[in-house]
């Protein structure tokens, strides 16, 4: 398997081929965390996460997604108990990507975790007509802190 640096290297930077498959808009069907050690599996954001993430022809990117039990605030504005648990129920991050072979790469220029802003996230998937399924690198839980890997499956909004 190519080494994350070698990954970067090899994807395209700029604006997508005009025919690419991954322009659009995409609507998530599941989220699920892959533990590495024993291959156990779990939906990660409940059985039903709320969820977009969209490819344009610019080159830029944006993906959002939510937990389906997320806590409903009591006002318009959160409490910090209410925030940090809704926080904690959300992915959101927009910025660039780049293409290689079965590989995207989402160069993050804002995002819900101050940490991912100015990182690339190298993210491996595969094309079958209008659903798209991309596997994160694996990386550690803030959960459990076990190795794993998310495997996102979306479908093409027409």
């Amino acid at each position: 398997m190519a080494t994350d640096e070698e990954v970067l290297t090899s994807v395209k930077r700029g604006k997508p081929p005009v025919d690419c498959a991954v322009i659009g808009t995409w609507s998530l069907r599941s989220y699920v965390r892959e533990r590495l050690s024993d291959g156990q599996r779990h939906n990660q954001f409940g059985d039903a996460p709320v969820g977009y993430i969209g490819y344009a022809p610019d080159g830029r990117m944006y993906a959002i997604f939510t937990r389906d039990d997320r806590v409903a605030p009591r006002d318009a504005v959160p409490t910090d108990e209410e925030g940090v648990q809704l926080l904690g129920t959300m992915v959101a991050y927009a910025g660039t990507f780049s293409l290689g072979e079965n590989v995207v790469v989402h160069h993050i220029d804002t995002s819900w975790n101050q940490a991912w802003t100015g990182t690339h996230q190298i993210r491996h998937f595969v094309l079958e007509g209008d659903v798209l399924t991309i596997t994160t690198a694996p990386y550690r839980s803030y959960l459990d802190g076990t190795m794993g890997r998310s495997i996102l499956v979306w479908n093409k909004v027409r």
